[in-house]
């Protein structure tokens, strides 16, 4: 599992529509359902219904979304952690 495909699951779910959560990322449509089906594939279930209207979360897309974000909101705590670090110790 990448740290792409789970940004990329995190804006389907809220937008709700490849196309705009592709808009988002500045992403094409079709790299993006790759990334959401890989994942889905990946992780044994299906987690959103496609509609006309767009994307719906299943039960296992909500929650698997919750943990989305925070593994995302962890990474980014790292890297601005260890990039403190770094030009601590360029200037110390």
């Amino acid at each position: 599992m990448s740290i792409t495909h789970l940004q990329s699951f995190v804006a389907v779910a809220e937008e709700r529509h490849v196309g705009r959560a592709a808009r988002r990322l500045h992403l094409t449509q079709p790299p993006l359902s790759r990334h959401i089906l890989a994942l889905e594939d990946e992780l044994g279930t299906r987690l959103f219904e496609r509609t006309r209207q767009g994307m719906r979360l299943l039960p296992a897309g909500e929650v698997f979304l919750h943990h989305a974000r925070r593994i995302l909101a962890e990474v980014d705590t790292a890297v601005v952690t260890v990039r403190g670090l770094a030009t601590r110790d360029v200037d110390g």
